[in-house]
């Protein structure tokens, strides 16, 4: 059987390498603290469902603090929301 292959662009990094650097004695415990795949800040419907259902809900701002999600405030629907996560 062939090589398996990541799937997507060619020019980003594959997400199974560690990003761990030899050098520094702590780096296990910074990688640990990262946010999963990345993302510092998101939005949650207040309500649950999916954002694309009802643009116009309030929404659940929540940032991550090192250990978790924790809650950054509210915003009145979808727009504000994705102002808040892109700024």
């Amino acid at each position: 059987m062939a090589k398996h292959r990541r799937p997507g662009p060619p020019n980003q990094p594959s997400r199974a390498v560690p990003r761990i650097d030899s050098t520094d004695p702590l780096a296990a415990y910074t990688k640990r603290r990262q946010a999963p795949q990345d993302v510092i800040r998101r939005h949650r419907p207040l309500h649950g469902g999916g954002s694309h259902v009802n643009p116009d809900a309030p929404r659940v701002l929540e940032e991550w603090d090192g250990f978790v999600y924790a809650v950054a405030g509210t915003a009145p629907d979808l727009a504000a929301a994705k102002a808040w996560v892109n700024g």
